[in-house]
């Protein structure tokens, strides 16, 4: 059993070495379009900051389909490359977010992978990796998700919304920390969205929703930012640097910063966001702070009422996730692994701590 989990955290580990760069180039661009815009905290409609707004998110699009392509490599080699890919596409565009983007790359490297134990005639060898492959993997990756998975996942989130709309009279502990709980989980998947939309189109007549998930979408990448900083030697090389991007990305009120972390270390770093969230959601809640703003992070200050409260609130939720990870997670030992990755890759002749 540790050795399976040896083996599909190397899998992973492919695939998030891959998707980091996309996070953090288009996370960091977006985020700069956000805080030019002078029309406030939003995505830009006009002008050059527009088109720097939709460079940054080519990045944050692509970067489930990197994941899920990689995954997908990792297990199979390159004939699963694009049943990665295109599976986790199609998870990403149904709302499944990076966790349903990992779980194409996994379906789709073993799917290729027993694809590939069928024994061809010598004439049809040739065409297996770059044909035959990929053509009956990507049938069958994505036949499983857009048949399998797509109904229930809307089903889902249909669900999730009428239940949180039908919370009108529950106290405001219990809603912060359902609100909290659901914005951190996934990180701009299912339910996240659920949660965030549930607030931001509140914002005219309830603002102090926006008031808590505000700081509920920043905890978990300044969370895990502070952690890196806590204990770096917990941290591989990668995620020290994804770490310093996150707390910008944080501060700008996105979300997916922290996702590089989750997908390595799901088991303790999910549950610390959780957390961490929780905690910077109940005391906006509680100190009467009103966000005018439907977005999050640091930047919405401007059209913040109760800013100190705010901000105790996002530096709160973030040493919390930070803490409480850094104690659950052991130092780390994946340098080796990391460092295959990149010799796999052709990248021997680099040194690690070039990575």
């Amino acid at each position: 059993m540790k050795e399976q989990i040896k083996i599909l955290k190397k899998h992973i580990l492919t695939g998030t070495s891959h998707m980091i760069p996309f996070i953090v180039a288009g996370g960091i661009l977006f985020s700069i379009s956000v805080m030019l815009n002078p029309a406030g905290a939003a995505t830009p409609t006009e002008g050059w900051l527009a088109g720097l707004a939709q460079i940054g998110l080519g990045g944050l699009t692509l970067f489930v389909p990197v994941l899920g392509g990689y995954i997908a490599y990792s297990i199979a080699d390159k004939p699963g490359l694009a049943p990665g890919m295109i599976g986790a596409y199609l998870a990403n565009s149904m709302g499944a977010g990076f966790l349903g983007g990992m779980a194409a790359g996994l379906i789709a490297g073993v799917v290729v992978k027993q694809l590939k134990k069928i024994k061809l005639p010598i004439s049809l060898k040739t065409l297996g990796s770059i044909f035959i492959y990929p053509l009956l993997g990507t049938f069958i990756t994505g036949g499983i998700i857009v048949w399998g998975i797509g109904t229930p996942i809307a089903f889902i989130m249909q669900s999730l919304t009428s239940w949180l709309s039908g919370l009108g009279d529950v106290g405001r502990v219990p809603l912060a920390t359902i609100l909290g709980a659901m914005t951190a989980f996934d990180m701009g998947g299912p339910i996240n969205k659920v949660a965030t939309l549930f607030a931001q189109t509140q914002v005219d007549t309830l603002p102090y929703l926006m008031g808590g998930v505000g700081v509920a979408i920043c905890t978990p990448p300044i969370g895990m930012g502070i952690a890196t900083l806590l204990a770096p030697k917990k941290y591989n090389a990668e995620e020290k640097e994804a770490g310093k991007a996150a707390i910008l990305m944080g501060c700008v009120g996105i979300t997916e910063g922290a996702i590089p972390f989750a997908a390595n270390d799901p088991l303790r770093v999910i549950p610390s966001l959780i957390v961490g969230a929780v905690v910077g959601n109940i005391i906006p809640f509680l100190t009467g702070v009103l966000n005018h703003a439907p977005w999050g992070g640091l930047i919405v200050l401007p059209v913040v009422e109760g800013r100190i409260w705010y901000i105790i609130s996002v530096l709160a939720g973030g040493f919390v996730t930070a803490i409480m990870v850094n104690l659950l997670k052991k130092n780390n030992t994946d340098d080796s692994a990391v460092k295959a990755v990149a010799e796999d890759d052709g990248l021997d002749e680099i040194t690690f701590d070039e990575l």
